[in-house]
């Protein structure tokens, strides 16, 4: 994406009504002012609240949001005009219930409050493969705290990953932690049972995988 298109995203994300881009020093040297309030002053409810981390172009938070119109989501990255299309798409259909966070994932706990959030769904994060890396990847031990923080006491985990690496290194980390594994499928388009929201709802790099017969693998899981 050339720089003049990055920098119309910019601007355009500025006026979307849907989208929240708090500075560093905004969330680390005082209280957000969002946080907590999630649900009372952006959705105006108090539905469930389900965030996707690293929502890349946020095509799965608006699937999500379009197909559970009773609950709320948010969408966050870093990369704002990667969610942009996501953000314009939301606002073009009208579909309330979603909105974008543009923030580093690190700060999640300054973001939300404890006991805020209800669901957390990581799709097709980097599997950050090199082992000096590992602090980097979004299942790691640290990750896994900092979610802990801000999810209700039964929340759930999604994690949906083209990497078989990432799925057999979180599965092994899930069971070495003494986290509960819910459900766990290596393969969730050839194996029967998939949960419909893992299969009806395709991103468009995944259905480049797809097209290239990777399996998908997903997990759902309690952080303990």
């Amino acid at each position: 994406m050339g720089s003049k298109n990055k920098l119309k995203r910019f601007r355009e994300n500025e006026t979307f009504a849907n989208v929240y881009q708090p500075t560093r020093e905004d969330l680390v040297k005082s209280t957000y002012s969002l946080k907590g309030k999630w649900n009372e002053l952006v959705f105006k409810n108090d539905n469930p609240l389900v965030l996707e981390l690293g929502c890349g172009k946020g095509e799965y938070s608006v699937g999500l949001a379009e197909k559970y119109p009773e609950k709320n989501f948010i969408g966050i990255d870093i990369k704002g005009a990667r969610f942009w299309r996501g953000a314009k798409t939301a606002i073009e259909e009208n579909i309330p219930n979603v909105a974008f966070l543009r923030t580093q994932i690190e700060l999640i706990d300054y973001a939300f409050a404890e006991n805020e959030v209800d669901e957390i769904w990581i799709t097709f994060p980097d599997p950050q493969i090199k082992y000096k890396r590992t602090k980097h990847r979004m299942t790691n031990s640290t990750f896994l705290q900092r979610y802990k923080k801000v999810l209700k006491p039964d929340g759930i985990m999604n994690l949906k990953t083209d990497s078989e690496f990432m799925h057999g290194y979180t599965l092994g980390l899930l069971h070495g932690e003494g986290h509960e594994v819910l459900y766990a499928n290596h393969d969730v388009y050839k194996q029967e049972g998939s949960p419909e929201e893992v299969t009806s709802i395709q991103t468009f790099y995944e259905s480049q995988y797809l097209e290239q017969n990777k399996p998908i693998t997903y997990i759902r899981f309690k952080i303990k």
